[in-house]
């Protein structure tokens, strides 16, 4: 059986639109043998990943996605092969989920001095326990009737440049490779297409072991151009489709954006080589 390897997908726990095991069943229907859940500053999807995973013959490697500032800008980093029981990485996520919390308040109090009725319980009803995000307030202001389309929320009221629009706390780079490392973990950029060349400069220094190769954003062009870097620096090449479901109107994406055995290979024999283990 040819390996097909996802590792960027996301559930309802951060911002996905799938349970763990709804991912996994598709995951299973489009032949993929191994996923990674990286969740936005959260791991509560991987224990019950992992054991259906086993049931169903679907590999489930543990992971994170972490945001992080460098030059002012959001970059995210993938964490893989992470320890979910390590004491640094939960007390991490329990701080940033609180932060995610009040950051939703702030975010909703500009939206009701835009005069929109809403509120952080009805935020709340959407996210359950998940960790809250700008998603999650999206889909508030379209199940209230105030926009038609999950993408006129970024766009009119919480997108970057928004009216509504509440900077994320993140750690520097470095903290977060060192909080991935600690965690026994692997560190990769995540979608790098928009980043400059010097962000990508800072994160090699700052001791990263891998691109993020293959994504739905890339092109061809860049393909070819972040696969240099890696072979170039001497680093792991990761990939995967980032998938969200239908929040992000992204469904065909899953099996369709993968990595090869040999690559995913390359990341465990790296992890023998720093001492790092891997609980499977």
């Amino acid at each position: 059986m040819i390996s097909r390897i996802d590792l960027h997908t996301h559930t309802v726990y951060s911002d996905g639109s799938l349970t763990p095991k709804e991912l996994l069943d598709y995951a299973k229907s489009v032949h993929l043998t191994t996923i990674s859940i990286t969740d936005h500053d959260t791991i509560d999807a991987i224990p019950e990943a992992k054991k259906y995973g086993k049931e169903i013959g679907v590999e489930v490697i543990p992971g994170l996605e972490i945001s992080t500032d460098i030059e002012d800008k959001e970059v995210h980093l993938l964490g893989y092969f992470i320890d979910i029981n390590d004491e640094e990485l939960k007390k991490y996520l329990r701080f940033f989920r609180e932060e995610r919390f009040f950051r939703a308040k702030r975010m909703i109090k500009k939206l009701n001095d835009l005069n929109i009725d809403i509120s952080i319980d009805d935020v709340l009803k959407i996210a359950k326990n998940s960790a809250i995000g700008r998603p999650h307030i999206a889909a508030a202001l379209l199940e209230k009737g105030y926009i038609n389309n999950f993408y006129e929320a970024f766009n009119k009221y919480i997108g970057d440049n928004g009216p509504a629009y509440e900077r994320k706390i993140h750690v520097s780079a470095q903290s977060a490779v060192k909080l991935i490392a600690d965690a026994g973990g692997l560190c990769f950029i995540a979608h790098p297409g928009h980043l400059k060349e010097s962000i990508l400069t800072n994160l090699i220094n700052a001791g990263i072991d891998g691109i993020e190769v293959i994504h739905p954003s890339h092109n061809d062009f860049q393909v070819k151009f972040y696969r240099g870097i890696v072979n170039q620096y001497c680093l792991l090449e990761s990939g995967g489709s980032d998938f969200h479901g239908s929040i992000k109107g992204d469904e065909r994406n899953l099996g369709k954006y993968y990595i090869s055995k040999t690559k995913f290979e390359n990341m465990k024999k790296m992890l023998s080589k720093s001492e790092r283990s891997f609980d499977d």
